[in-house]
């Protein structure tokens, strides 16, 4: 058996995004679409310039978070930082805020920091508006709410003079568009928060049986930090939620077939092979002390001795304060002897004392706790000279008397100290060569074996975390049952995966699996893994802005946003389905008022 390999965590620092100076082909001969994926893991924008001066990719990539420190007290000194600016999320886990719910943007004010973010770091150098058209991704079947926010920030806020939303997948599969492709496919779309099943028939996206499930990245990032920590409580602190998305970037996989993989691992040779272990950051520094017994007893002995003067001088200070006091006590008492009751008086009030009583109690306290300081004074220092006198090398008692009988007792003595040499050494050996018989870096290793597996199994077993959810395969399925025979043969012909989520080994050999399960027996299906899963929905908007920079088709101007309100949308290719607010049409009141007069009027008439 191979051994396994060990991997270190990267750990790594974001560094801040520069301001960056845009090309002059961004502002001639008109300004070019300002693309942004508004994504709630990461957010990303870039120029939509034909011009071969502009790079054709993001020119900004940060987190989608922000942090507001609260600073001193009254507020000054508060700090915002954004982005890429925050360092390493970790020490600021708790002052993180997204401006997301799920993936549908809600906290409009944190939206203003990024967009604000975004303008400044990509020199956005109008003064007072944002005079490029913005193209601005948006979730399946965006509440109009939050459309009707972010186009009241964008116009209101920002001058921007028209704006387009369109669907992040589908503009990945707009950009992964072949010249053999039909136009018609199954995207499956899974991301940081949710995991969409989305038909397109003929080009454009059939809303009404789009399905959502609630899992995505984060929630197998959160589960396997859940395992881990259970597994290695001694590194609680350790298994970090940044840590977790490494491992499951470079680290986990998707498994064929699920339990058949667990009984893979359960064979101890398949497990040797297969384990990823990953280093924790760990001192160098021995458990266990081999420092000579000399030395620890010199130690002790220096310490012991700072200990002593340290309370020496503290009772020195604490005598001298009492002294003093007891002095200033004394002379107030010799003047109630001397009879001068006016500066008497005067004297127990500077004291905050009420009688002569009360003066002479407080003399007596103290004269006792200053005889107790130089009791204690004089015990430490005997205490000091004992130590002194005992650290001195000892030497063996002879005869008061001088007798020759005592010395020949010395030198027989004298005979015996080589057999104790030789023995010295055999003692205090083994406590010089104590060594900790403990692997420190073993220790601080994470051992990944089935949570490889198991954490982003959680988008096709929901239960696996106690979500009451179908998985990618039953909901798949589901969607597929809503259309006829010929239209379903149609959408498996192309079906299409994108999204972060959907980097993981084997996702796209899983994916077939459940469809050659769920088909008719010999027909057939595709299954294609679009070629960037994260950078293609930038690429896609970027592509559908370059060709349709000119027209009016798919962009929402001021004048449609002051008459039609925010929540409106022009669809194309990449869009949502613009679902109008109808409103439940009332009786008028204006026609039931003359009826009212005239059947209060009949009364006095008839009279």
């Amino acid at each position: 058996a191979a051994p396994a390999r060990v991997f270190a965590f990267r750990d790594a620092r974001w560094a801040p995004d520069p301001v960056l100076e845009p090309s002059a082909a961004v502002r001639s001969p008109q300004p070019a679409p300002l693309v942004i994926d508004n994504g709630s893991f990461q957010t990303r924008a870039g120029w939509a310039c034909p011009d071969p001066s502009v790079p054709a990719e993001p020119l900004l990539r940060f987190r989608s978070l922000a942090a507001r420190s609260r600073g001193a007290r009254g507020g000054a000194g508060a700090e915002t930082q954004v982005g890429n600016d925050l360092g390493s999320p970790e020490p600021l886990r708790w002052l993180l805020r997204s401006p997301f719910d799920r993936n549908v943007p809600v906290q409009l004010e944190l939206q203003e920091l990024l967009l604000d973010h975004v303008f400044q770091r990509l020199g956005v150098s109008s003064q007072g508006c944002v005079d490029h058209p913005i193209v601005l991704t948006e979730a399946v079947c965006n509440p109009l709410y939050s459309r009707q926010m972010m186009s009241e920030l964008l116009f209101e806020c920002y001058q921007v003079p028209k704006v387009s939303y369109g669907v992040d997948s589908l503009y990945s599969f707009y950009h992964n568009r072949r010249q053999n492709w039909p136009c018609s496919g199954l995207v499956i779309s899974s991301g940081y928060q949710c995991t969409h099943i989305l038909p397109v028939l003929e080009g454009r996206l059939d809303a009404k049986n789009c399905k959502r499930i609630n899992l995505g990245g984060c929630q197998a990032a959160v589960y396997l930090q859940r395992l881990l920590q259970l597994k290695y409580p001694g590194h609680f602190a350790a298994v970090t939620l940044s840590r977790m998305e490494e491992i499951l970037h470079e680290h986990s996989y998707i498994a064929q077939d699920y339990i058949e993989e667990l009984q893979k691992w359960r064979c101890p040779e398949y497990y040797e092979n297969n384990v990823h272990k990953m280093q924790l950051p760990f001192s160098n520094k021995l458990l266990g002390s081999t420092v000579a017994s000399e030395e620890k007893q010199e130690k002790r002995q220096q310490q012991l001795r700072r200990l002593q003067e340290l309370n020496a001088r503290r009772r020195e200070e604490k005598l001298q304060l009492d002294q003093e006091r007891l002095d200033r006590l004394l002379y107030v008492q010799e003047l109630l002897e001397d009879g001068q009751m006016d500066q008497f008086h005067k004297a127990l009030v500077e004291l905050n004392m009420d009688s002569a009583e009360e003066l002479q109690s407080y003399i007596n306290k103290l004269s006792l706790s200053v005889e107790q300081t130089k009791q204690k004074i004089l015990q430490s220092e005997a205490n000091i000279e004992v130590d002194v006198v005992d650290s001195k090398p000892e030497t063996p008692d002879l005869d008061p008397l001088g007798s020759e009988q005592s010395l020949e007792d010395v030198e027989s003595i004298n005979e015996f100290e080589p057999l104790f040499a030789e023995e010295q050494p055999e003692v205090e050996k083994p406590v010089a060569a104590v060594q900790p018989v403990f692997n420190l870096a073993e220790y601080h290793q994470l051992f990944l074996g089935t949570e490889r597996i198991r954490a982003p199994e959680i988008i096709f077993q929901p239960s696996l975390i106690g979500e009451d959810q179908a998985g990618i395969a039953e909901t798949m399925q589901y969607v597929l049952e809503r259309y006829s025979k010929e239209q379903q043969a149609i959408l498996v012909q192309n079906v299409f995966l994108t999204g972060g989520n959907t980097m993981y080994p084997g996702l796209k050999a899983r994916i077939e699996k459940e469809l050659l399960e769920m088909r008719p027996f010999q027909s057939s299906f595709q299954v294609h893994l679009a070629s960037s899963p994260i950078l293609d929905a930038w690429y896609g908007a970027r592509d559908w802005a370059v060709e349709y920079m000119t027209r009016e088709e798919g962009w929402i101007s001021r004048k449609d946003y002051e008459e039609k309100g925010g929540e409106y949308l022009k669809e194309h290719c990449a869009s949502n389905v613009y679902v109008p607010i109808r409103l439940p049409k009332q009786a008028p009141r204006a026609a039931e008022a003359p009826g009212r007069a005239s059947g209060q009027g009949n009364p006095g008439e008839q009279a």
